[in-house]
C-alpha cells in the first residue's frame, strides 16, 4: 500500500533555469519519486512521493548532491 505525499520545498543556490532542469532530472532516479517541478523564479521544488518507499531526507539529501541547499 501506498502513501502519497505533496510537499513544496524552498530551494538555494539556483541561479538560472537549467538548474532547475538539473534538481528536477537528478530527483527523478528516485525510486518512490512520482513527481517533481523546481521553479527558478520561485526558488522552490514542489514534490510527490510515495512515503512508503522514499523519505524526506533521502529526497533533500539528493538535491544536496546535486548542489543546492533544500528544506522544508
Amino acid at each position: 500500500m501506498s502513501k502519497i505525499v505533496a510537499k513544496k520545498l524552498k530551494i538555494e543556490g539556483m541561479h538560472c533555469t537549467s538548474c532547475a532542469m538539473s534538481i528536477d532530472m537528478d530527483l527523478e532516479d528516485l525510486d518512490g519519486l512520482k513527481e517533481a517541478r523546481t521553479s527558478y523564479a520561485k526558488q522552490e521544488t514542489d514534490i510527490t512521493y510515495d512515503e512508503e518507499i522514499v523519505d524526506l531526507p533521502t529526497i533533500l539529501n539528493q538535491i544536496r548532491k546535486t548542489g543546492y541547499i533544500a528544506q522544508e
